[in-house]
């Protein structure tokens, strides 16, 4: 079995500003800066067959490239203890687009679809016994973070192994998006 999701990969300056923010929360699980992505679609475990479909399918894709920025962060959920620590994503119809045409991508190969809206960000941290006030200090502190414009050229299919140290993501495959 092979655990995949697809993302669009950030570029290095845009990682490293975004790595230089992982810090202030105690008993936050940071992300490493090599795995900082924009996540599409999380797809989950598939065997071998399932694999070449999915890629089969996510090379059908067309979408025209654009350009992305970042601002702002904040946690998921919105009531409860936060689970998530996240860097936003500005408003972008043409990353909606690319999101829309990936997840009806994935549905034809017989995914379940996503249950969820589509609300671009990128997770910085997982928390699991994170002090609400440190949390919410985090974020007041780099509200005014921001970063891009940068280019979106084209999207990634990922496997995932999960690991002692945090999770190690492999590019299995990327996707050209069309020239704008």
């Amino acid at each position: 079995m092979i655990r995949l999701f697809v993302a669009v990969e950030l570029p290095e300056d845009v990682r490293a500003g975004l790595a230089r923010l992982c810090a202030g929360v105690p008993d936050a699980t940071w992300v490493k800066p090599e795995n900082i992505h924009l996540t599409l679609r999380f797809i989950g475990e598939v065997d071998e067959g399932g694999f070449r479909d999915i890629d089969a399918a996510l090379g059908q894709v067309l979408a025209p490239g654009f350009d992305v920025s970042l601002g702002g962060v904040g946690c998921f959920p919105k009531r409860g203890p936060p689970k998530v620590v996240w860097a936003g994503v500005a408003k972008n119809a043409a990353l909606a687009h690319l999101y829309d045409k990936v997840e009806s991508a994935l549905v034809r190969t017989g995914l379940e679809p996503e249950g969820r809206k589509f609300a671009p960000h990128v997770t910085l941290a997982r928390l699991k016994r994170a002090r609400m006030g440190r949390v919410r200090e985090f974020v007041s502190q780099n509200m005014s973070f921001e970063a891009g414009p940068f280019p979106v050229r084209s999207f990634t299919l990922f496997s995932s192994f999960l690991a002692r140290g945090g999770a190690i993501h492999r590019p299995e495959t990327e996707y050209p998006l069309t020239i704008a």
